[in-house]
């Protein structure tokens, strides 16, 4: 692509041949020429110099002219390229700042090393064209299917020629042990398409649980009408998938349609993911019903939630224990990304163990805490009281409906209850002050003497110091490295304090303090509920 001559027709030529070739507008390779011709004459002339170059779209003759700007009397800076109102009269007849006074330059003859210059203006430009070019045609591809052809491995990045442009097959998103060979076609999903300066601008996948989902829109037509809609999808590549689906129409058999006959839909599936056994599963709206069925094989004896609905207690019989599991993990872990929960797995003699454990602990609890004999604190027990705090403030029609209670043995119970709920609270509070704890911190609503104590323990002993700590430093969370998840142990955590309620005992703690303005406070959730009823959560 050496240029020789500005003015001859071969830079027209060079140009449609370029633009032709990348696929891009003649008119950017031209605005391209035009500005390596400028650099080069530039070199001969100053650098100081505003020299542009216009070639003529027609002819191909290429004009060179210099550039001076009338500016401000203390705005000039480049003498070679600004000059005056007053220096710009001769010139032209009435200058105003902003006219432009344009000579023409004899051309320059591009020499050997201005020529390889120029050249590579020329090929950034194109490089530059071609990456928008591809990513307008793209962009609106993300989360599709696309075939392609392998041109190269490097790496073990696969690049894949995708028609009008290279997309990229990472290592980590291939399936298993999988290899290519160049001019192997290929089928992968979309992951992402986006902008960078250098290297491939659309990511493809083959591990992404969407691509699955994409294959079973192809080939069920249920599917690709909303007939049947995908609710949520969980793999572990190369090896075993878990698929929920839902049926809007009760005539349509979900799990049938996805089969297909003899199996033939799911069999295409498991085909283009090299082998991978696929578990089809109703979609239910109630949360247990939908988590034995994603822990199929296994039959489930028994699902028990926490409060918060965000761990789960799964039992099985004893020979179900391996099953549920799965080699390695494997069908517990993709039952939970399939329904978002966390999962215990107990067999039946395990939880009756635990059930018996906490039965005996709260019995002597009750014992030890109330003066009770065994049968009596039993009693309480298995009518479902937990803990003291429901003994005391309970209502006493709850203490009579048990059997052999009467008033006066009620208010007994409450009143040692009450009793030495108070004296807990003093000795925490004692410890707490000892501890160095301010009456700042005693003082503040919704802190229970135990929860200052411990606060005082971890060395927050003042309300500045509460409204400093994050809502995980104070009812725990998770954290992801490098994809394993760690435990964050939160001082509160043991009191059941929730990440919703350790966020409002600092804010409020902060709105106290001063540190936030409560009208902020209230617009920006006025502003945040407004945003869900536009959405319409």
């Amino acid at each position: 692509m050496a240029i020789t001559s500005a003015n001859q027709l071969e830079l027209l030529q060079t140009a449609e041949a370029v633009a032709r070739e990348k696929m891009i507008d003649p008119d950017l390779v031209i605005e391209a020429m035009e500005d390596s011709l400028a650099r080069a004459a530039k070199s001969r002339y100053g650098s100081e110099m505003d020299i542009r170059v216009r070639i003529d779209r027609k002819t191909g003759n290429a004009t060179f002219t210099r550039v001076r700007t009338v500016v401000e009397d203390d705005a000039v800076e480049n003498y070679q390229a600004q000059l005056t109102v007053q220096q710009a009269r001769p010139y032209l007849d009435a200058p105003k700042v902003g006219d432009e006074i344009i000579d023409e330059v004899p051309p320059v003859e591009l020499g050997r090393i201005a020529a390889q210059s120029a050249k590579q203006v020329i090929l950034q430009r194109v490089r530059e064209a071609e990456r928008d070019r591809q990513y307008e045609e793209f962009k609106d591809r993300a989360g599709t299917i696309i075939n392609g052809v392998v041109k190269r491995e490097e790496y073990g990045n696969i690049i894949v020629d995708v028609g009008r442009g290279e997309a990229i097959l990472r290592r980590n998103e291939k399936i298993g042990r999988e290899s290519y060979r160049p001019n192997d076609r290929i089928r992968a999903y979309v992951k992402d398409v986006r902008r960078e300066t250098r290297g491939p601008q659309i990511f493809l996948s083959r591990t992404d649980p969407q691509f699955m989902a994409e294959l079973f829109k192809m080939e069920v037509p249920e599917i690709y009408d909303g007939v049947i809609e995908i609710k949520a999808v969980a793999r572990d590549p190369g090896s075993r998938a878990k698929i929920a689906v839902i049926s809007y129409d009760n005539s349509i058999d979900p799990v049938g349609a996805c089969v297909g006959m003899r199996g033939s839909r799911v069999q295409a599936v498991v085909g283009e993911l090299q082998g991978e056994k696929i578990d089809i599963i109703p979609w239910s709206e109630d949360q247990a019903t939908f988590l034995v069925n994603a822990l199929q094989p296994a039959e489930v004896a028994k699902v028990v939630f926490d409060e918060d609905a965000t761990r789960i207690e799964v039992v099985v019989p004893d020979e179900q224990l391996s099953l549920a599991i799965g080699r390695r993990g494997q069908n517990v872990r993709l039952a939970s990304q399939l329904t978002g929960l966390d999962i215990d797995i107990l067999t039946e003699e395990e939880e009756s163990k635990r059930r018996q454990a906490e039965f005996n602990a709260r019995t002597k609890l009750f014992m030890d805490a109330l003066d009770l004999d065994e049968f009596f604190a039993q009693l309480l027990v298995a009518e479902g009281f937990t803990n003291l705090e429901e003994v005391a403030y309970v209502e006493v029609d709850e203490l009579l409906s048990i059997d052999g209670v009467d008033e006066g043995t009620a208010e007994e119970l409450q009143t040692r209850a009450r009793e030495h709920l108070e004296a807990a609270n003093r000795a925490a509070l004692g410890n707490a002050r000892a501890l160095g704890a301010e009456d700042s911190l005693i003082e503040f609503a919704g802190l229970t003497p135990q929860m200052v104590e411990a606060l005082a323990k971890d060395d927050v002993k003042t309300l500045e110091d509460f409204a400093t700590l994050a809502d995980w430093e104070i009812a725990g969370g998770w954290t992801t490295t490098n994809g394993q998840r760690t435990k964050d142990d939160g001082i509160l955590e043991p009191f059941n304090v929730s990440l919703e309620d350790a966020q409002t005992l600092v804010m409020t703690a902060r709105v106290m303090l001063g540190w936030v303005d409560p009208t902020e406070l209230e617009a920006a959730e006025d502003a945040a509920e407004g945003a869900d009823e536009e959405a319409g959560v």
